[in-house]
């Protein structure tokens, strides 16, 4: 691989529809592989898979700045990430996300917040109008 300092990232072509790249700063490693609909075997998130989750966690981390910010704890808040596709061309058409909160004592003012932290995010932010977002939270 060639490495230059401006990069953040090293990747390379594995052959088989799938790849590695390398985080620089923290040496962690990811692979990719074609989806199995699309001519991959399906076994490590696909670069739709990524973009997807890239959504859905820097919603949670947004309001996690958000939280630490205004004091509020949502320490074990999970989520989980539907991505819908599209054809012609092939692309993700939606993207659904359900946050879980892991208390119910939020007042509303913190619930306000937390929800609208959500909603601005940069990868929502860099992400094609067209794309639908759909956030949905279930304050237990």
């Amino acid at each position: 691989m060639k490495e230059d300092a401006d990069y953040q990232f090293l990747g390379k072509y594995l052959g088989g529809l799938r790849t590695y790249t390398l985080h620089k700063r923290s040496g962690d490693t990811l692979r990719t592989d074609a989806p199995v609909d699309n001519q991959g075997e399906g076994q490590h998130f696909s670069p739709t898979d990524l973009l997807a989750n890239a959504l859905g966690t820097c919603i949670v981390t947004i309001m996690g700045i958000k939280a630490k910010a205004e004091k509020i704890n949502i320490d074990g808040t999970t989520f989980d990430i539907k991505k819908l596709m599209a054809s012609n061309p092939r692309r993700i058409a939606e993207v659904h996300i359900r946050i879980f909160m892991p208390n119910s004592d939020y007042s509303e003012r913190e619930r306000k917040t937390l929800e609208r932290a959500a909603h601005h995010c940069p990868v929502a932010n860099s992400l094609h109008p067209d794309v639908k977002e759909v956030i949905e939270f279930h304050w237990t």
